[in-house]
């Protein structure tokens, strides 16, 4: 048996990276992951290897759209799906490495195996019992299903199977419009499947800003995928090589509809993942979700035990995961832990990106707020058009009427995930539209869009 300060449940962004804080702040600390590689969803089968799919297929895209216009003549290049699965894992692998190399760094003991929690202060892991004055729960989140639909992770797959399917599908169904379903979407139609994606809402990207969800909608179907918008899916039956997607539409419940799919991608979100650990017998508070419940420093009712990142309230973002894992490192040091929940950007890295953060148009008129709207397209944007990213595209900026601070923002565009953060760090220092629009900003850069958006909340854009 070991002691240590703290023992972190899951090797995940929020569950490494309070590690590394915890460790900094001279706490001995141990991390548990039954994984064969640490790192949790995001690095192993989700937001690497899913990045690193849509650059290899928007390369594609570039040769076999906008290469010839440029001056780059010659054939367009054909696809080594498994080359291009391999350097999925080349990527993964060295990420999942770095991690592994910060542990031993930071002196961090990894102990390999699954935990269960037998007693408040106490962390099993396979045979051994280790004493913790703190424990933290950072076990994450696992791809919720449907009634009705049965996955193999074969035929009907989550984004664990579409990452690694053996061939790429001539039809593909995705069941769910939100982030996971149009980036992975965006991978198989780039690559020349045909992409059916079915949600039950009304709109692409439920929650978000009602601009973006109408253009972005617009932009993806010029890319070739087919939507079908207010379909309650009622089940899919699937063989061994094909699948069929059972939907009513919500105006017609009565009528059933079918589509035929050599791959079904279900894409419906996800829930918190804490099995095994042993929380009923703690005596552990859930949400009605199902989730931990903490309070504003990540205390759950069990005294020394904390959580963080996807298995607690709020968005599921490894980002968010982040900024807990060190806030709560802080407060077990006998800090003040920190996370801004209202500067949480959410990115959709399709092409072109799509970038919020804050609050949108409408949640703020629903509450009565006076608002000021400042928009800029990319198409205005030198630098955008000379990489074929001007269509569509757009700078959105939400200040206070009254006093000009910036309430949110949504950027549809090139590096979008990079540029929300300038609004971010904005609205982190409270700062008002004018003080971005008066900020010198480089030309050409895909960046000036933001300043003219700033701008366009005062007097007016230039360039517009």
């Amino acid at each position: 048996m070991a002691s240590y300060d703290v023992i972190i449940i899951g090797a995940g962004p929020g569950g490494y990276v309070s590690a590394i804080r915890c460790a900094q702040l001279g706490l001995k600390t141990a991390i548990v992951e039954g994984r064969e590689t640490l790192g949790g969803t995001c690095l192993n089968i989700g937001c690497i290897p899913s990045k690193a799919l849509l650059h290899a297929t928007h390369m594609l895209h570039e040769a076999e759209h906008n290469f010839g216009s440029m001056g780059l003549k010659g054939k367009s290049p054909s696809v080594d799906w498994n080359q291009m699965k391999a350097y999925k894992e080349d990527v993964v692998g060295q990420n999942t490495g770095g991690v592994e190399f910060l542990m031993k760094k930071n002196k961090i003991d990894w102990l390999k195996g699954w935990a269960s929690i037998p007693a408040a202060g106490q962390v099993k892991v396979g045979d051994d019992t280790h004493e913790a004055k703190n424990i933290v729960v950072a076990t994450g989140s696992v791809p919720s299903t449907l009634p009705g639909v049965e996955v193999d992770e074969k035929i009907v797959v989550t984004s664990t199977g579409a990452l690694d399917l053996p061939k790429v599908p001539k039809k593909m169904v995705v069941i769910g419009a939100g982030v996971i379903g149009l980036e992975l979407g965006s991978v198989y139609a780039r690559l020349g499947s045909e992409v059916t994606v079915v949600e039950y809402m009304d709109a692409v990207c439920p929650g978000m800003d009602k601009d973006v969800q109408r253009g972005f909608k617009r932009i993806l179907e010029k890319q070739g995928l087919n939507f079908i918008m207010g379909a309650a899916v009622q089940g899919v039956e699937a063989s061994k090589t094909k699948a069929k997607v059972k939907y009513a539409l919500k105006k017609a419940p009565e009528t059933e509809e079918t589509l035929d799919a050599d791959v079904v991608l279900v894409a419906t979100g996800r829930k918190a993942y804490a099995d095994g650990l042993g929380l009923d017998a703690l005596g552990v508070k859930l949400t009605e979700r199902g989730q931990i419940a903490t309070d504003a420093q990540w205390r759950t009712n069990v005294p020394g035990l904390y959580a963080i990142g996807d298995v607690i309230e709020g968005p599921m973002l490894a980002h968010k995961a982040e900024d807990e894992g060190m806030a709560v490192a802080d407060v077990i040091a006998g800090k003040h832990g920190h996370v801004n929940y209202g500067v949480i950007p959410g990115v959709v890295y399709t092409t072109p990106e799509v970038a919020t953060v804050g609050a949108t148009e409408d949640a703020l008129k629903a509450e009565g707020r006076k608002i000021k709207v400042g928009k800029f397209n990319f198409m205005a944007n030198a630098r955008a058009k000379a990489v074929h990213q001007a269509e569509g595209g757009f700078v959105k900026i939400i200040t206070d009427r009254e006093t000009d601070r910036i309430l949110g923002a949504a950027i549809i565009g090139p590096g979008a995930g990079d540029l929300i953060h300038e609004i971010c760090v904005a609205m982190e220092f409270g700062a008002s539209a004018e003080d971005v629009a008066l900020t010198c900003h480089a030309h050409p850069t895909y960046s000036e869009a933001v300043r003219e958006a700033a701008l366009a909340c005062g007097t007016g854009a230039i360039h517009s």
